[in-house]
């Protein structure tokens, strides 16, 4: 385990873990007796011959784990790595990470104070109870090529990139803070088929009336939802379009791509961490991984809007 010194300074400094020393104590005193309840409910779930809290105790302490989480993510820093910086094992810091990932992940992202979304419905209703415009789109992280002879290979082939890649799909507001991340499907999914799959298409049309907007991705989802997905408009002439129609149709699609672009932003804030320009894990996990990042982000950025706020 590393000494306090080395902690504090681990802590204290954003550029490590991408979090400020606020955000991370509450990630501790959030997740902190979750971890130990899960941890006992597993050694209590098992046969043994030694009363549970016997043996050897673990020299990686809670805070020690989640700092190791973090920093992997933030930077994309190796198990090896870690294990060398922390004073463990590589095992450990392997176990560690599958522990405080799924935990970070279930979190959903923070929107205020107290207030989480954690499903795509929620996310919805507080577009639509709060009167604010969304805007969604898909984005896509390199994976590892699956083994030859592997069941669907040919699946994690992006038509867009021609690589191996899986898609999430992002809900941002307005302003372009991260509200929802999906998990992940593999890269030849369509950006409409995954938001059908979803069920975004059933959320907007039995739902409140909200305002979507997206890329030309997602045409004809705004005839499924009565209007309420807005997507760039159809170019209606080919080829030798009168001049007024070229000059309307560019003023149409730069608005609308004015208004979308917070959606870019938001995505690359989250590609600001290391561990989605290109997972080289376990593809299964990469889920976790997406979910447990739009997490903290928007926690931080909650964080840094409520101390930017005048007293």
């Amino acid at each position: 385990m590393v000494g306090n010194a080395s902690r504090a300074a681990i802590i204290s400094d954003r550029r490590v873990t991408g979090l400020s020393a606020d955000v991370i104590a509450e990630l501790v005193a959030e997740l902190g007796p979750l971890w130990h309840e899960r941890h006992q409910a597993r050694l209590a779930s098992r046969p043994r011959k030694r009363a549970v809290g016997a043996g050897a105790k673990h020299r990686l302490v809670f805070v020690d784990r989640l700092l190791a989480t973090l920093v992997h993510l933030r930077h994309g820093v190796t198990h090896d790595v870690l294990a060398c910086w922390f004073k463990v094992d590589r095992s450990t810091i392997t176990r560690a990470i599958g522990e405080v990932r799924p935990l970070l992940a279930e979190r959903g992202c923070t929107v205020s104070l107290g207030v989480r979304l954690r499903t795509l419905a929620e996310v919805i209703d507080h577009l639509g109870a709060d009167g604010k415009t969304g805007i969604i789109d898909g984005t896509e992280i390199r994976v590892r090529r699956p083994a030859a002879g592997s069941k669907d290979r040919d699946r994690f082939i992006s038509g867009k990139n021609k690589q191996n890649a899986v898609k999430t799909m992002v809900i941002t507001d307005g302003d372009g803070r991260v509200l929802f991340c999906s998990p992940t499907r593999p890269g030849s999914c369509a950006d409409i088929t995954h938001a059908r799959q979803l069920g975004l298409v059933k959320l907007l049309a039995d739902g409140p009336a909200v305002e979507i907007l997206a890329d030309a991705g997602y045409q004809g989802l705004g005839a499924q939802t009565g209007g309420r997905v807005i997507t760039p408009p159809h170019r209606k002439f080919k080829k030798n379009a009168p001049d007024w129609y070229e000059e309307m149709y560019e003023r149409q699609r730069k608005a609308h791509s004015s208004r979308r672009i917070r959606v870019e932003h938001g995505i690359a804030h989250l590609k600001n961490w290391r561990a989605l320009t290109r997972h080289l894990g376990r593809r299964e996990h990469m889920s976790h991984t997406v979910q447990a990042i739009a997490g903290l982000l928007s926690h931080q950025q909650t964080a840094d809007l409520t101390s930017a706020r005048p007293m």
